[in-house]
């Protein structure tokens, strides 16, 4: 039983493939460069946002021993005070009870927070040095905000939150208001907190909801809450304390993270709260790299300005995605180069149409590689993780370099029987594999490493179109074959198959799990074939 003949429609789907891979690499990246026209905001000045000063790699609030020096802070609100009257703070740890006194040369006020917890020693503490802090700055505290998300995380009841408040508004100036914060969804299950508080302060983060919300719609979607809110606690004031978008990481169904889809959001959401005169604060200042490590790379990007203060987008005119896009068909034609100088060396083919497929998978190959590199930027922050990062994405561009001088050859009608080493494959497929076990059942705060995948992939799925295997595929990689897959399903069922990512996900999944099953079939057949027939 000969092998089957690979016919005129796998080289021109072999072909078609190449093809389609170069035209997207070349469309992202000049889409992201593109300018694109946004509604103005309606002033440069932000009412208040949330100010948290941990912006230099390694800077966290986890470490209780850590202090942001009062220089810092007169550094950062000496500039944020040409932008913002009042900031929102979360803590009274790590130095930030001296934000009050040094806003208050800046002609700032500060909605000044009391972090709470399930550690009752650290919120007597927090507890102390806020109503310290607070009479010491009554002229400058607009309010203060006792325990924020406490709910939503868990750590405390309604009935402690609220003796803790009461506490606060005892020790305090009975001028400055007392407030607590939580996501709206939280204030609808806990409606007796409005009775404790001064003012109503919800949290709205159309990318965070249960139903995410593309940016596009975000907006109507905040109106439809606040009204919600203001008429399920009327009497009492409703101030939006969270609201902002992401500019990198993790789709969310059609909530996208971008630099674009954040300057529309905040414009928009600026021009709305003019209209309605409605209190708000925005998150937040600075990216966050800190919080990385608890949202994925998503969380790090929620600042008007980069963890470099400089701002991210401007208020006013068009906004480009990245400035450095043709950084992309940079790194596509060296990929080109690079792969006709590797693949023509060792040619046994002449004509035209190898050239071809190798100038093709170089440049979809460079392009890819300058995609994941660009993602690393936004996702690597610790030394470790850029170096298990690149070493993963040099693996992935050795196996692509190497299929492309095959591919080559096959398309250029000279047949490289040579295989390759059948571990390349099952290395690839079992980072895959262990890839898709994370996203199917802990990939809320993962990203999608698209480029890095799409290498060997995509290679091994044009391959598999233009050649045969000898053997039988080792169990292994037949199990991997059909787990991955299978795995790849689970997260477009849980994005509702709103998210265009994870189709795409699949489809590498299938491409270098297709041409595993179908050497499978041939060669279990065959074996079949083979065996004597039994009498009867």
């Amino acid at each position: 039983m000969s092998p089957p003949s690979k016919n005129v429609a796998h080289y021109g789907l072999a072909w078609l493939t190449l093809v389609l891979a170069t035209l997207a690499g070349l469309a992202w990246w000049w889409q992201i460069g593109r300018p694109v026209d946004l509604p103005d905001a309606p002033s440069a000045r932000i009412a208040c946002v949330s100010y948290a000063p941990f912006r230099k790699v390694g800077e966290t609030p986890f470490d209780r021993n850590f202090i942001i020096t009062p220089q810092r802070i007169d550094e950062d609100l000496r500039a944020l005070s040409q932008r913002f009257d009042c900031v929102r703070t979360y803590s009274q740890s790590n130095g930030l009870a001296a934000i009050p006194a040094i806003a208050a040369r800046y002609h700032m006020q500060v909605l000044m927070g009391i972090w709470l917890s399930g550690l009752p020693k650290q919120n007597e503490k927090e507890i102390e040095q806020g109503i310290a802090t607070a009479n010491a700055n009554p002229g400058v505290i607009r309010g203060v905000i006792v325990g924020n998300e406490v709910l939503l995380r868990g750590e405390l009841s309604p009935k402690h939150i609220i003796e803790y408040i009461q506490r606060v508004r005892a020790g305090i100036p009975a001028a400055i208001p007392v407030t607590y914060a939580d996501v709206w969804e939280d204030w609808v299950r806990h409606p007796e907190m409005a009775k404790a508080v001064d003012f109503v302060t919800i949290h709205i983060l159309p990318y965070w909801e249960n139903d995410p919300v593309a940016a596009v719609d975000a907006v109507p979607h905040v109106e439809d809450v606040y009204a919600r809110m203001q008429h399920m606690f009327p009497g009492k004031q409703v101030m939006i304390g969270e609201t902002g978008w992401p500019s990198a990481g993790r789709l969310r169904r059609s909530a996208e993270p971008s630099l674009v889809d954040e300057a529309l959001y905040i414009r928009s959401f600026l021009r709305y709260a003019a209209r309605i005169h409605m209190p708000y604060n925005v998150i937040e200042t600075f990216d966050q790299p800190w919080k990385r490590a608890l949202e994925g790379t998503v969380g790090g990007y929620w600042g008007i300005f980069d963890s470099n203060a400089k701002p991210k987008f401007p208020m006013f005119g068009p906004v480009t995605e990245d400035p450095t896009w043709w950084l992309g068909w940079l790194a596509g034609g060296m990929g080109a180069l690079a792969f006709l100088a590797i693949g023509g060396s060792r040619r046994g083919w002449h004509g035209i149409r190898g050239w071809i497929a190798l100038l093709l998978a170089g440049f979809a190959s460079g392009t890819a590689v300058m995609w994941q590199i660009r993602q690393m930027r936004y996702a690597c922050e610790l030394p470790w993780e850029w170096i298990l990062s690149s070493a993963c994405l040099l693996g992935g561009l050795a196996i692509a370099a190497v299929l492309a001088r095959r591919i080559a050859a096959h398309l250029a009608d000279h047949h490289d029987h040579s295989e390759p080493a059948q571990w390349w494959r099952f290395g690839a497929m079992f980072a895959l594999t262990f890839y898709d076990i994370l996203m199917a059942f802990d990939g809320r705060y993962l990203d999608f490493p698209m480029g890095l995948f799409a290498l060997p992939c995509v290679a091994y799925g044009v391959f598999g179109l233009l050649t045969h295997e000898k053997s039988m595929p080792s169990a292994e990689q037949r199990f991997l074959a059909c787990v991955g897959p299978a795995l790849a399903i689970a997260p477009i069922v849980q994005e509702m198959g709103m998210n265009k990512v994870t189709w795409l996900w699949l489809g590498l999944n299938l491409a270098i799990a297709l041409p595993v099953l179908v050497a499978w079939r041939w060669h279990a057949v065959r074996l079949r074939a083979h065996q004597p027939q039994t009498a009867h």
